[in-house]
């Protein structure tokens, strides 16, 4: 169920915060636009960014999707430890592209930029973890996906938020 539901909010929302391994080791962090198909995200970048050298030279990323809600108790997020990958097959590339603009409209009027200028990526993620605050504070539940892209899940439960209520009611 915990894939069912990072799934739902991956497919709701339109950017995420990547994180890639710059070469002296130190995480860099950008927002990009993506779309996705279950756990597998596409994005487009510049070949002549520094994400996509990182990329090159570690294709382990983690990846942010969420929002900040009115009030915290609804809290609904998800994290994610991924393998990134330029897509190089013709037409996986178009469709994907075709994904992007579908989720992303102010793409509508541009076309794809040459392959030879920009990456289309997919990121397959192996880590997953969701936050879910409307269950109670702190509440998560982590899920790998094994080589058959079948969940493997671990649900817990941080009480931050039951000492945080108890420091304030006291």
């Amino acid at each position: 169920m915990a894939k069912d539901d990072a799934i739902r909010i991956l497919d709701t929302h339109r950017i995420m915060a990547i994180s890639t391994v710059r070469p002296d080791g130190w995480p860099q962090t950008t927002i990009v636009g993506y779309a996705n198909v279950g756990l597998a995200l596409y994005f487009l970048i510049f070949r002549s960014s520094q994400k996509f050298e990182n990329i090159q030279l570690d294709n382990r990323i983690s990846l942010a999707v969420g929002e900040e809600p009115a009030d915290v108790r609804e809290l609904n997020a998800v994290y994610a430890g991924a393998h990134a990958a330029e897509v190089t097959d013709a037409d996986e590339r178009e469709n994907a592209w075709r994904l992007l603009r579908q989720r992303h409209p102010n793409l509508a009027s541009f076309e794809l930029p040459d392959q030879s200028e920009a990456a289309m990526m997919r990121a397959e993620c192996k880590y997953v973890s969701l936050l879910d605050y409307r269950i109670g504070p702190g509440y998560s539940r982590a899920l790998t996906i094994d080589t058959d892209d079948e969940p493997i899940a671990a649900d817990g439960k941080d009480d931050w938020g039951s000492h945080a209520a108890g420091a304030s009611g006291g």
